[in-house]
């Protein structure tokens, strides 16, 4: 092999991996923008949350979100604001915001899929978010499967399925796996167990990892939701 044929074949893997690079940058960019244009929505949801040490009913009730970060899941038989810290039920808030640098880590099967798998980091040295990794199904533009690792609330894995609002970005189900060592629940949830015995974290309690499944059943999109829906009551 000529000196020459080397040169060549560096210059073909260099020029080969920016390419990778460059459409790594615009299928997240794409991705992120799509996240973004729901700016609010309003969903009827079922919820079932599993932590060792706690024994909780499947809830039932009406999520509320709006752009950037707010939340509230309103109980049918009662009012529940889901806790700020420890538990980010939406794709928006898994997502790192403004400059990041983004690195193709190739190809996997997420749920019989074929992904792109994006390693994402962001370049704000002050981000909660430290590193995020993607799987995204880039014929529908979704994500299938995100783990997102974060200063406050350690890594938080979201698995994604889609159907009648894959156009929005916006799941039907999706199941998080989370650190739960400080997890408290709502008021308006646990207020039926007060005093159970189950309803105390065991101080030995090993297994730090709790789920959460959500099934959205319906959603109201971009309806233009003011701040009031999110307003603290007086009983929460």
């Amino acid at each position: 092999m000529t000196k020459r044929t080397l040169v060549l074949m560096a210059g073909l893997l260099l020029l080969t991996g920016a390419a990778r690079a460059t459409d790594a940058d615009k299928l997240f960019e794409a991705l992120r923008q799509k996240i973004l244009s729901v700016k609010d929505y309003t969903a009827d949801v079922k919820m079932k949350i599993n932590v060792r040490y706690m024994r909780i009913p499947q809830l039932k009730g009406t999520m509320y979100f709006k752009s950037p970060d707010k939340l509230r899941l309103e109980r049918h038989g009662g009012l529940s604001i889901l806790p700020k810290r420890n538990i980010n039920l939406t794709l928006r808030n898994l997502v790192p915001e403004g400059k990041v640098t983004v690195i193709d880590a190739g190809t996997a099967i997420i749920g019989g899929k074929n992904t792109r798998m994006l390693k994402v980091i962001p370049e704000d040295d002050k981000s909660d978010i430290v590193l995020a990794k993607i799987w995204i199904d880039e014929k529908n533009l979704v994500a299938l499967k995100t783990e997102t690792t974060s200063r406050t609330d350690g890594t938080v894995t979201m698995e994604l399925e889609y159907g009648a609002y894959t156009n929005y970005g916006l799941p039907d189900k999706v199941l998080l796996t989370l650190d739960v060592k400080d997890f408290k629940m709502p008021k308006g949830v646990t207020m039926d167990y007060a005093g159970s015995s189950e309803d105390k974290p065991a101080r030995d309690v090993k297994d730090k990892k709790g789920t959460i499944h959500i099934t959205y059943l319906t959603y109201k999109i971009n309806t233009g939701l003011t701040d009031q829906v999110f307003a603290k009551h007086p009983d929460e």
